[in-house]
């Protein structure tokens, strides 16, 4: 099994958006606020045009390292590091132009950004793009996004199939096409789904240009301790949608689903991951269900777990039109991880 040799330790805090200059914050390597009128700037969250449902106020996930920070630009990309992690953010007003080539370009100065500032790793991905179900010239713009970004990968000749990074992609109502992204001097280990098909693998049914991500990873987080990363999560066995039009069935599956990527990721190290010890951020494509969506994780899961009482409800469109519910998560555990075979 492989040593843990990153430090400082990475870590996430999830507050409130006015508690993001409490003691301890400024340290942070960047911030996902989750808020349709989001401050943007790297020594601010890097807000996102989402709606928070169910409770009030802005929230965001305070990606966080400790040691001194150096901010810069590449390309399109705002960053920051530590000498050990590099958070990145993006944002791209479209501007009537081709989604496809938006992806590629942003991509690509994401990739750039890498080999400039020598964190050539990345660990995880969030996408964020305005009606992503929508039509582009006979094209979803979710397919068009897939094209551009597998291309960047292959541009870039990063792992464009297996070896992916753990990432989402979500549908906003408006705002620009977003990126964020965490990268490290070290390669995650990416964790696959028994239950589903690769994303990378799908059929052309889902696009000529398949998603590019995997379903987890697994990344040596510092002070022996591992960090799982789990993708963008939802209602799908094999690779074909389960339970349309049912809500509360989606979420059940979805369980299933992060149930199944809990125990995969158990089985590469000693580090023990549970579904009810997990930081969810909960996506729900119609806001008047999403009370009906928490009561169904609360009963599965139960009410007073970690994974219920902190999970984050937000206003979003999935991936696929016929979707209604999508879990990410993360968490933290003791541990190393066992790369023999990966």
């Amino acid at each position: 099994m492989a040593a843990t040799t990153l430090s400082p330790r990475l870590s996430v805090r999830r507050l409130a958006a006015s508690a993001w200059s409490a003691p301890g914050v400024p340290s942070a390597l960047g911030g996902l606020l989750y808020d349709l009128q989001a401050p943007i700037g790297i020594d601010s969250p890097a807000g996102v045009a989402t709606r928070r449902l169910l409770q009030d106020g802005p929230m965001l996930d305070a990606w966080c390292s400790d040691g001194p920070l150096l901010a810069g630009r590449s390309g399109c990309v705002r960053w920051r590091h530590n000498g050990h992690w590099l958070y990145g953010a993006l944002d791209l007003d479209e501007h009537g132009q081709d989604l496809e080539a938006l992806a590629r370009r942003a991509y690509g100065d994401v990739f750039a950004t890498l080999d400039q500032t020598g964190f050539t790793h990345l660990q995880r991905i969030w996408n964020y793009l305005p009606h992503i179900n929508a039509d582009a010239a006979g094209t979803e713009r979710y397919r068009r996004f897939n094209a551009g970004r597998q291309q960047a990968f292959l541009d870039a000749r990063r792992p464009a199939f297996e070896g992916a990074p753990a990432a989402c992609a979500l549908g906003t109502r408006e705002g620009p096409f977003c990126v964020r992204f965490l990268a490290g001097l070290r390669p995650a280990l990416p964790v696959e789904n028994p239950r589903q098909v690769s994303a990378y693998h799908y059929p052309r049914d889902y696009g000529v240009r398949s998603p590019t991500f995997s379903r987890a990873a697994l990344v040596e987080a510092g002070a022996d301790q591992v960090a799982l990363l789990i993708s963008g999560t939802s209602s799908i066995v094999g690779h074909a949608s389960v339970h349309a039009g049912d809500v509360l069935a989606q979420t059940r599956e979805t369980l299933n689903n992060l149930r199944a990527v809990v125990a995969a990721a158990n089985a590469r190290g000693d580090a023990r991951f549970d579904l009810a010890t997990l930081e969810a951020t909960v996506y729900v494509r119609h806001a008047e269900q999403a009370p009906s969506v928490r009561a169904t994780l609360e009963a599965e899961v139960g009410a007073a777990t970690p994974f219920a009482r902190h999970a984050l409800y937000l206003e979003a469109d999935i991936c696929r039109s016929d979707l209604l519910v999508e879990i990410e998560a993360h968490a933290f555990a003791a541990g190393r991880i066992d790369r023999v075979g990966a």
